[in-house]
């Protein structure tokens, strides 16, 4: 188990799929989304990750976090067993200086949500924030992705 640190950002406009060095499908739902821990199934690409996550702390930045690879059929057949909607996307990773942002755009019933997150060493670390980044929502729990599979960004407009 590992501490994960991350701001999360709203993204201003698409210009960071050109400074992409990668672009992934993911396909993800939550066995268990309380709010005491979630525990998460995602496809990426052609792997599968079981995923349990803890309570956030007060800023929202960092909480416990346990991972795992399991079989793509294991992946595939817990996403049978999830909680309402299932969350697809298309993940982007731009390097940017010491640091690489994962951009996931939306689709489906969030299409039109775009948010960029930075995974950090410690929660006062400083990073450079590219032109294409927008507002903070780091600790909104609306922008969770365990919340937009009860509430999608449809829903809100």
């Amino acid at each position: 188990m590992s501490l994960e640190i991350e701001r999360k950002f709203l993204v201003k406009d698409t210009s960071f799929i050109e400074k992409s060095y990668q672009k992934n499908f993911i396909k993800q739902g939550f066995l268990n989304s309380n709010k005491n821990r979630v525990v998460r199934v995602r496809v990426l690409d052609n792997k599968s990750f079981l995923t349990i996550k803890g309570v956030s702390n007060s800023t929202g930045t960092t909480r416990y976090e346990w991972e795992n690879e399991i079989s793509l059929l294991e992946g595939e057949q817990l996403l049978l067993l999830c909680e309402k909607k299932i969350i697809e996307k298309h993940r982007y990773l731009i390097k940017n200086k010491m640091h690489t942002f994962e951009v996931d755009v939306f689709l489906n019933e969030n299409k039109g949500l775009i948010i960029a997150e930075i995974e950090l060493n410690s929660e006062g670390e400083k990073f450079e924030k590219p032109s294409w980044l927008g507002d903070e929502v780091t600790g909104q729990i609306k922008y969770y992705n365990s919340s937009l599979s009860k509430n999608s960004f449809k829903e809100w407009l």
